[in-house]
């Protein structure tokens, strides 16, 4: 086991990697912006180096910065947590090159599974189901794209290769509209991601997001630990997700879960990683693979009693993976609720001093989050400002369970989308579940013109 670890990442997530390395023994180092020097993490951390401002580009996107810090203080092993650099093969490379662990997949892999192209390329030779679309980059031979688009379908998704966070796509119903679509895309994706490659899709009306969690070693060892159901988004942005999904049979699950497991010892996969589907008349469809942990991972933990950050720190320090797939047992329900610093039905952003915090307790309540009473949201960052589970024996428990705890949170001095948050709890569809990834933005939606018709 390592002696200590470098945290690369800020918020909740920092605070999460940290407790899990001290209940391993594990030392920590913490590094911060300016903006951030007041948080929590940076307060408990053994040791905390400030690498920059508060822009992210000059502070937890600056590469040497974050390399420097680990060689001054001595650090092993380089968690990158999630967002920032944590799928950055360039990152991983240059932290395995200078002499430290990456706690997560090789660099290689994360090519591979970055570029969308050259993973459902993967999926597809590892027998991992996908959507019907074209074979490979979208070819500049306009009569050729034509040709593709009539064999999958309308409507069809043009995708970039390179994309992620639902930017980088676009609908096509149409074949008149499809060029401009296409070329749209490109300019796009080229100037967002430094890669011009775009491909074609099956666009599916009212699919599921359901997504597989795995973790495999360095021995070709690899379980899956279940699925959930993240379909509760708005613009592509996930605000509720659950586990297990509720009204998808086993079977399903577990053939696409052992389909998702052996895809990792094909490739080589190494730590914890997400599988990410859409779901749609009892059909499962690759879209994605994220090699990273996950925001949502407390629900399979939940469900599992598995920690998924011990888990990549135990891979990551060489260790065999210490249980196998008929080991994980799924048991009862967990929902989490994304906590962000917004209005919750304009979405505007909220940043600021927190005036008064009271977290929910009570029997199955966790809550992940970095704030405290006196803490000052910078405006530099993401808002989400933690993240709200809530376990029970059943989903109409946890359901019950979440109202409680969300109906007791305060966070007073900025708004939240607690509201709505409260609101879905107690809506309809969400309670009968499996709604579509539309749902929640129809919904959104109906209810902004009904306030306009007032």
């Amino acid at each position: 086991m390592f002696e200590k670890i470098l945290i690369a990442n800020r918020g909740e997530i920092a605070l999460r990697i940290q407790r899990a390395c001290r209940e391993l023994g594990v030392k920590t180092v913490v590094v911060h912006s300016t903006a951030d020097t007041e948080a929590k993490y940076v307060k408990l951390a053994d040791e905390s180096v400030c690498i920059g401002p508060p822009a992210s580009s000059a502070s937890y996107l600056n590469i040497p910065a974050i390399i420097s810090a680990a060689e001054v203080t001595d650090a092993e092993a380089i968690h990158p947590g999630y967002g920032f650099l944590s799928e950055n093969a360039d990152f991983a490379e240059r932290v395995e090159k200078s002499g430290f662990v990456f706690i997560g997949p090789q660099p290689e892999t994360i090519r591979l599974m970055g570029d969308k192209v050259s993973a459902k390329d993967a999926m597809k030779a590892a027998g991992v189901p996908c959507v019907p679309g074209s074979e490979g980059a979208l070819p500049d031979d306009l009569k050729e794209i034509v040709r593709i688009a009539r064999s999958v379908g309308y409507p069809v998704i043009i995708k970039a290769a390179g994309g992620g966070g639902g930017r980088g796509m676009r609908v096509v119903h149409t074949e008149a509209a499809l060029n401009n679509a296409v070329n749209m895309t490109r300019a796009e994706a080229g100037a967002a991601f430094g890669n011009p490659v775009v491909y074609m899709e099956k666009y599916l009306e009212n699919p599921r997001h359901i997504e597989i969690q795995i973790l495999a070693d360095t021995f070709k060892n690899a379980v899956y630990l279940g699925e959930r159901d993240c379909s509760m988004q708005r613009r592509h942005q996930k605000v509720i997700e659950e586990a297990p999904a509720p009204g998808i049979q086993r079977r399903h699950i577990v053939r696409v879960g052992e389909r998702c497991a052996e895809a990792c010892r094909k490739i080589g996969y190494r730590g914890a990683g997400t599988f990410e589907f859409l779901f749609e008349n009892g059909e499962f469809y690759f879209i994605e693979m994220n090699t990273r942990v996950q925001v949502e991972h407390p629900v399979t933990e939940q469900v599992t009693g598995i920690d998924i950050v011990q888990a990549q720190i135990r891979i990551a320090a060489g260790e065999k993976l210490w249980f196998r797939q008929r080991e994980v047992e799924l048991r009862g329900h967990a929902i989490e609720c994304r906590i962000n610093a917004e209005d919750p039905f304009k979405f505007t952003p909220s940043p600021g001093k927190i005036l008064s915090y009271h977290p929910p307790g009570g029997p199955g309540i966790r809550v992940d989050t970095h704030i405290y009473q006196g803490y000052t949201i910078p405006p530099h960052y993401d808002s989400m400002i933690g993240k709200l589970i809530a376990y029970g024996d059943t989903r109409d428990q946890a359901i019950r369970r979440m109202r409680i705890a969300l109906s007791e949170m305060v966070v007073e001095g900025i708004k939240t989308n607690i509201p709505l948050h409260l609101e879905l709890m107690h809506d309809a569809r969400f309670i009968e579940g499996g709604t579509s990834i539309h749902y929640l933005e129809e919904k959104l939606a109906a209810k902004d013109e009904a306030t306009k018709g007032i």
